[in-house]
């Protein structure tokens, strides 16, 4: 079961894709973790990926799809494997096909208003050992400020501002949405509700038991 998830900034993607990982026993693939894991490891394409992260630059698509190519070949991927945060461009997607054949694409909506609200309320764990996440309105921790597991203080990130978010969101009207159209035309595009964690995995659940019937 080869799936990609997408939706904006806030949707919830990595913590389905956590959700699917343990439920399906895949594992969970993102970029920024298998950058981090070649670079550690300093394969030939970790090395090269290196070196544009240590100039501040982007990591070029060629390098990106290496490390994919890499990743899906690992044992663990071998009943499949679930995208979090790619493709995020219709370059990548292209380029993704070349390597792999993608049983279905889930696009978690949620509307904007409902990001931003999300995201501008979200505080994280200044502990990075620890990183746990809090909302000031869904989320209270137990102390105000406190995070619950480790006492350290909770904090807002530089991104998590609400003029930063909306530009994160424009950004990913702009080069990521196109994607859904681009699936949708290929017919392996599930659309579910951002609704709250328990209930967009259920609804998740449904639209992959349909996959495995073939419905």
């Amino acid at each position: 079961m080869k799936l990609i998830l997408l939706g904006a900034p806030g949707a919830g993607k990595g913590t389905q894709a956590q959700q699917i990982a343990k439920a399906y026993g895949i594992p969970q693939i993102s970029t920024g973790d298998m950058l981090r894991a070649a670079v550690a490891a300093k394969t030939p394409i970790g090395l090269r990926a290196e070196s544009f992260m240590k100039a501040g630059a982007l990591v070029p698509d060629e390098v990106i799809m290496g490390l994919i190519k890499e990743r899906t070949k690992q044992p663990d991927a071998a009943k499949g494997f679930v995208f979090d945060g790619f493709p995020r461009t219709i370059p990548q997607a292209e380029g993704l096909e070349k390597i792999t054949n993608i049983d279905l694409v889930i696009d978690i909506e949620v509307p904007d208003m409902e990001i931003i609200n999300r995201i501008v309320t979200r505080r994280s764990c200044s502990n990075k050992a620890c990183n746990a996440i809090y909302n000031t309105k869904a989320k209270k921790p137990k102390r105000e400020g406190i995070c619950d597991l480790c006492g350290s203080p909770l904090y807002q990130r530089a991104d998590d501002i609400e003029e930063t978010v909306c530009k994160r969101l424009d950004a990913y009207h702009r080069q990521t949405a196109p994607l859904i159209e681009f699936y949708r035309k290929k017919g392996k595009l599930a659309v579910v509700p951002g609704i709250g964690i328990t209930e967009t995995f259920n609804e998740i659940r449904n639209v992959l038991a349909k996959l495995k019937k073939g419905g």
